[in-house]
């Protein structure tokens, strides 16, 4: 039997390759601090680990909360985006275009400042999961779209010819193989997402990136602080990438 890509043997290997390259990258990146004569305060900056880790759960809640949210909206965009009235498509479209084109730091700080307080959302934490959504749902809209619209018209015209409806055709013909496709880019959405949260701690939320920022204000430890926090989303975003890679390759079997 010929071993594909997946066999655990290369799996094994890829580990062991990135495992030591990981040791040596930080053995020269401790090499080129010692050299510097820096004296770090590792010890100061454990005594906040409690801190760092309130506020990585708190980052994976914000964008698994974000990542459901904005599958759901982004259908709802889908929905609209091939709907017969064309206000609805309007409407979408610019939705998406606007949310594309800007910063999402501009975003955050439109919809919390203007929007979140001109409603009466003083929530941060659910002001944040809703603008991550948004910001979200605009990207993932478009994943969905393209993802039905690679479906060949032979196979909507076979699901009418055998009398289904809009939403039977939809549920046993184009969602199976929508999310066949849409699986890798879900879970490179989420490592995004989880990276993104970031930029909410300019309004406040204490996420992981707020913890470092209280820690670092604290104790002058600069780069003792960040250090943590780059750990800490690499333990988060590499095993997704990882999988989003291994999800590619399944589904092009």
């Amino acid at each position: 039997m010929i071993r594909t890509n997946n066999s655990p043997s290369i799996l094994s290997l890829n580990i062991f390759i990135f495992t030591g390259l990981s040791l040596l990258s930080f053995s020269f990146f401790f090499f080129v601090a010692g050299s510097t004569h820096t004296a770090f305060q590792w010890e100061t900056i454990w005594h906040y680990r409690r801190v760092f880790w309130q506020g990585w759960v708190e980052t994976i809640l914000i964008a698994t909360a974000a990542l459901f949210f904005s599958i759901l909206l982004g259908s709802l965009i889908v929905m609209a985006r091939r709907s017969v009235f064309w206000c609805l498509r309007i409407l979408s479209l610019t939705f998406i275009e606007l949310i594309r084109g800007t910063p999402l730091l501009t975003q955050i700080l439109f919809f919390f400042y203007v929007i979140a307080h001109g409603i009466g959302l003083e929530n941060r934490l659910i002001a944040g999961i809703a603008i991550l959504s948004l910001f979200s749902s605009a990207y993932l809209s478009e994943i969905i779209r393209g993802g039905i619209e690679m479906i060949p018209l032979a196979q909507w015209e076979s699901a009418k010819i055998l009398g289904l409806t809009r939403f039977q055709t939809y549920r046993y013909v184009v969602l199976p193989q929508v999310l066949r496709h849409l699986s890798p880019a879900l879970t490179g959405q989420f490592a995004s997402l989880i990276k993104d949260s970031s930029l909410l701690s300019i309004i406040g939320i204490k996420e992981f990136t707020m913890a470092a920022q209280q820690v670092n204000a604290t104790t002058y430890c600069t780069l003792e602080s960040y250090f943590p926090l780059a750990c800490g989303y690499l333990l988060l975003t590499l095993p997704l990438s990882i999988g989003s890679r291994r999800l590619e390759k399944k589904w092009a079997l």
